[in-house]
């Protein structure tokens, strides 16, 4: 699985941070109301931002160990945690793992919670039931934000939204190197792998909505889907570039569902 550019990651973390589910979020934080100290490891990392958004939450100590596969990402993220304000944290450790081939129970060992943003649209249903046994026989917390949920809405509309659409979720359902991506599909098959090992399992919407305030990241996002529909040929390139040039103007209006998930072991 290749890494996300670290100019693209640093561009969607403010809209990322605020649109993160608060009901969602604050269940996770009073999970671990009370306890003295918990180790998290966080999987697919990139440059750190789920630290930076997470950890001034939790009240407690903590312990956080960062994994990616990029080391690129990984020496952005020692670079920007290192000079963030880590509140509680004790200690934050950075390992370079490959999550497609790695072994789960190992790599999340001694963990209160495992965590993740922007990962399991990318992922397998069969990385997911992986993780979900390894984080149940850890009886741990699983804490993912912002997953794609399949929800696209741009205005002013164009006759090509619903084919570019389309054909970016099939774009989206190619193999990522997990094996064939759940795409939109991904938040629905957390839950149930989690309910089948007897989570209580609690999902919220964490959508961007991404106006002209936030129009470098709207343009990015744009081109990016642009690129993914020409990889498809569902759709022919003249429309792509009619439909790109409308989605590039100043008074496009982006909707990008997302959700979050948080999984708990009953009782706790």
């Amino acid at each position: 699985m290749s890494g996300f550019a670290p100019d693209w990651l640093a561009l969607r973390e403010p809209v990322d941070h605020a649109s993160i589910n608060h009901a969602v979020r604050t269940a996770c934080v009073r999970a671990f109301d009370g306890r003295g100290a918990i180790r998290i490891v966080d999987l697919g990392c990139g440059t750190g931002s789920n630290l930076r958004s997470l950890a001034s939450a939790l009240s407690v100590r903590q312990q956080w160990c960062l994994v990616d596969h990029d080391p690129r990402l990984l020496d952005v993220a020692k670079e920007r945690c290192s000079a963030a304000d880590l509140g509680a944290i004790d200690e934050v450790t950075y390992r370079q793992e490959d999550l497609t081939r790695a072994d789960m129970e190992s790599l999340i060992a001694g963990a209160d919670l495992v965590t993740a943003s922007a990962l399991f649209d990318l992922v397998s249903a069969e990385f997911v039931e992986r993780l979900a046994t390894a984080v149940a026989n850890q009886g741990a917390a699983f804490y993912t934000v912002l997953t794609y949920d399949g929800i696209a809405a741009f205005l002013p509309e164009h006759s090509a939204d619903a084919a570019a659409r389309d054909a970016f979720h099939r774009h989206q359902r190619t193999d990522k190197g997990f094996g064939p991506a759940l795409g939109p599909g991904a938040s629905a098959v957390l839950a149930a792998a989690f309910e089948r090992r007897g989570y209580l399992v609690q999902r919220g919407n964490s959508p961007w909505v991404l106006d002209s305030s936030h129009a470098a990241l709207r343009d990015e996002l744009v081109r990016g889907w642009a690129a993914a529909v020409r990889e498809t040929g569902l759709v022919s390139e003249p429309t792509v570039d009619d439909w790109l040039k409308h989605r590039l103007s100043p008074a496009t209006i982006a909707i990008i569902g997302h959700e979050d998930l948080l999984a708990l072991p009953r009782g706790r």
